[in-house]
């Protein structure tokens, strides 16, 4: 029987307080992040992370302490697995690039585990050099590090994965059942927001959180759908991607419509959406007298999303051409928009 390696990519989040600060310098000090020579990104990486270790602390105390990215991730592991259990003797392992398990452990893991083949599975379904670009050189680098010989193959993007779209859409129609009848709601759909000069050099992410959102409102099938895509968690000094969400949010008091937001890039529950869209913008929402506010939850484990997600598994082990081991392999169920930008997601 086939033995299957399936890693599912993910940003990470601290378990616990003191993990808050390693977890921030971890994330700054990533060449996809802040792109400076290591000898000046590292001591930068250690000023960011202890000025916004404070801000961290408090959100991730409205949280219990801790992120829970990691059990969120593990039950997808585990609906993953059992919805693959047919195609060969397959295991899940969770690779977070900031925290642990680090890539490093999951590849250390899977060489344990002696795979045939090796599928990577972020759980990004748009791609961007900073997330999915940048787990996959740090994979390359933790499976030539540990020997780990097998065939693989990297799902880059899946934004208008039909699975994935349809646990979207059913999740908004959940919501507009909440409002009266006669309601005319303003849909956000809310992306975490890049620096702009990522998206100017060619980075996809924005051209496909555009794309995840058409397919959406097309599946709703709604007539004179009001919505919008907007962008959350600034950070620094730089110009971000916009419009911003908070500004839609204080835009829609203006015009004194309910808000339904849509987290389209997130695919389970992290400080971004349960502080950030549940507490912070709900608060602004108030203030700036939107009559209604409601926040859409993630598709986290929707059977729509995990038969997508397990299609996808089946289509990266299907597709043609032979694998020598320990070569890689990208797929891009998209289009070649993302995949063909080889420079963006090369190892290094």
């Amino acid at each position: 029987m086939t033995k299957i390696a399936l890693v599912l990519f993910n940003l990470g989040g601290p378990d616990v307080p003191t993990a808050i600060e390693p977890f921030l310098f971890n994330l700054f000090n990533d060449p996809a992040i802040i792109s400076l020579p290591g000898i000046l990104r590292y001591p930068l990486a250690k000023l960011i992370a202890r000025r916004r270790a404070p801000i961290a602390r408090d959100i991730y105390a409205r949280l219990g302490g801790g992120s829970p990215l990691l059990a969120n991730t593990e039950a997808q592991a585990r609906a993953l697995e059992a919805s693959l259990r047919n195609i060969g003797e397959l295991r899940c392992f969770v690779a977070m690039r900031y925290w642990r398990p680090f890539i490093e452990d999951a590849a250390a893991a899977a060489k344990a585990f002696a795979p045939d083949r090796i599928v990577l599975l972020p759980l990004y379904p748009q791609f961007s050099t900073t997330t999915t670009g940048s787990s996959w050189r740090a994979w390359k680098r933790a499976q030539r590090r540990v020997g780990l010989q097998a065939p693989t193959t990297l799902v880059c993007c899946y934004p208008r994965e039909p699975g994935f779209i349809t646990a979207i859409a059913d999740r908004l129609r959940d919501a507009f059942a909440q409002l009266p009848a006669t309601a005319s709601p303003r849909v956000l759909f809310s992306a975490h927001g890049l620096p702009k000069r990522i998206v100017v050099r060619g980075d996809p992410y924005r051209w496909q959180v555009e794309q995840s959102c058409a397919a959406v409102v097309a599946t709703l099938g709604r007539r004179d759908l009001d919505w919008r895509i907007c962008y959350q968690s600034r950070v620094g000094r730089l110009e971000w991607i916009g419009p911003g969400t908070d500004a839609e949010i204080e835009q829609a008091g203006r015009d004194g419509v309910p808000v339904i937001v849509v987290p389209i890039a997130f695919v389970s529950e992290h400080s971004e959406t349960l502080v950030e869209l549940d507490m912070e913008y709900a608060a602004l929402a108030k203030r700036s007298g939107v009559p209604v506010y409601i926040r859409v939850p993630t598709v986290s484990t929707l059977p729509p999303f995990i038969a997508g997600l397990a299609g996808l598994v089946r289509g990266a082990l299907a597709a043609p051409g032979a694998l020598r081991s320990g070569e890689g392999r990208r797929l891009c169920p998209d289009d070649r928009r993302c995949c063909a930008m080889r420079e963006l997601i090369s190892p290094r």
